[in-house]
């Protein structure tokens, strides 16, 4: 039961322990004996319920989470209207499987999105279990559609962890590494990552790096889908410069490429917008979406132009789970709670709040180079002091240090250097103000060194 400030849990960090805590080590023992350690974690510790932005571990701590479970819990945690939603329906119809006796929370679900994703043209959707799977069949989908085979994405790319997937993602470790061999048709092109690009690079000037990349090494006539993120989360929540997606979709159109946004980290309000593409002013053919789309329940979803989706004969996609009774009701509770409790507007609210908040952290610390970010979705880029060259080590100690604190933060970017922030929307500016004041311990400690 939620209390009158409609949290179950008092949305503060409070330590009655060390952290991990005698509970969770003595979990990790017996995890150590049944899990597989390929199934890694960042911080040891071990959850057992939570709310909005507080989670709460098996030995009682109260935790900021600015990670939420990466990007998932969006509109907080074990939200009761999801709950309710989820329970609802679970005790009416757990599984029929759609393509073979359909029920009306998939039709509700894919009407939504046909009508919160961009452009104004007729949409279809088929939806999934995960974002690895719906970035698979909008592979399958675009390749039906042109008949083409070979597919782009970008530098500093994530797409999955499933064959096909980890070769469209762009580093090697851990991901990919010693799971060889490789599907083929798969490039990697440069991105715009303006602290990285030349001085003055302006977002034309990258697009057309881009562009004649793919048509010196791939050819534009081969390419039957180029997969963008709009803003990359894994990546470093890196967002290209503006103009730069604008022109890339202007020459998928040209060259008949299917121009797809992978919204699977950055959609669902988590931005301050449905879907990041809208902050380029872009409208893709297809978006795929997971993640924050069911409040923590496993659903995915390809949505896009009718006629690219309805290429596939029927039988072509689809799955057991995909779409499931319980998960889409899930979802449909969470867009009626965006709607209402205006999330969108507080993702902008927390964009204000860590601009105010970090946002001069690279004057105040040399071992930062960069926040950046948009929403609910920042990124700290680390450096070696009076340098561009990335910090790792910086990454680890902070993230260590954050965990003993009771912040749970992300690590991300190509080189292991970039600190993440994913929070859910509905975080308060004072648990914002405590976090950073646990992770400013750490920078003034490692920019002093």
């Amino acid at each position: 039961m939620a209390s009158s400030t409609g949290f179950s849990v008092p949305q503060e960090r409070k330590l009655v322990t060390e952290l991990p805590g005698p509970k969770s080590r003595e979990l990790h023992e017996r995890r150590r004996a049944a899990v597989s350690r390929g199934a890694g974690t960042l911080a040891d510790i071990y959850m057992d319920h939570g709310s909005g932005a507080i989670l709460v571990d098996v030995d009682g701590n109260q935790i900021i989470d600015l990670g939420c479970g990466i990007g998932v819990t969006t509109i907080g945690h074990a939200h009761p209207e999801v709950a309710a939603a989820a329970a609802a329906q679970a005790s009416k119809l757990t599984h029929t499987l759609f393509t073979v006796t359909p029920y009306d929370n998939y039709v509700k679900v894919a009407e939504k999105l046909a009508e919160i994703t961009p452009g104004d043209f007729e949409k279809h959707s088929i939806l999934v279990n995960s974002g690895a799977e719906a970035v698979e069949n909008a592979v399958k989908i675009a390749r039906k559609y042109t008949g083409r085979r070979v597919i782009a994405t970008l530098d500093h790319a994530f797409h999955g962890r499933t064959n096909l997937t980890m070769a469209m993602t762009y580093r090697p470790w851990p991901e990919r590494a010693g799971m060889g061999p490789m599907p083929g048709d798969i490039f990697s092109v440069p991105i715009s990552y303006p602290f990285r690009d030349p001085e003055g690079m302006t977002g034309e000037e990258a697009a057309e790096r881009t562009i004649d990349y793919i048509v010196t090494h791939i050819g534009a006539t081969e390419l039957a889908a180029l997969f963008v993120e709009p803003i990359q989360g894994d990546g470093g929540v890196v967002i290209p410069a503006p103009g730069y997606f604008k022109r890339l979709s202007e020459f998928c159109t040209e060259n008949g490429i299917v121009f797809v946004a992978d919204e699977i980290q950055a959609g669902i309000a988590r931005t301050g917008a449905w879907y990041s593409i809208e902050h380029h002013g872009v409208v893709p053919d297809l978006v795929t979406s997971a993640k924050g789309i069911a409040g923590g329940f496993p659903l995915a979803a390809v949505t896009g132009r009718a006629e690219i989706m309805d290429a596939v004969q029927p039988g072509g996609i689809g799955g057991t789970f995909g779409g499931n009774p319980v998960s889409t009701a899930a979802a449909l509770a969470v867009f009626d709670i965006i709607e209402r409790d205006g999330l969108i507007a507080e993702a902008q609210r927390v964009e204000r709040a860590f601009v105010e908040r970090i946002g001069d952290w690279p004057s105040r610390f040399p071992i930062v180079g960069e926040v950046r970010g948009k929403g609910a979705m920042f990124g700290v880029e680390l450096v070696l002091p009076g340098t561009k060259k990335p910090h790792p080590e910086a990454l680890k100690a902070i993230i260590q240090h954050a965990a003993s604190q009771g912040v749970i933060v992300l690590d991300s970017g190509s080189w292991d250097s970039v600190l993440r922030f994913l929070p859910s929307v509905v975080i308060s500016e004072a648990l914002i103000d405590d976090a950073a004041t646990v992770i400013e311990q750490k920078l003034a400690e490692l920019s002093a060194a």
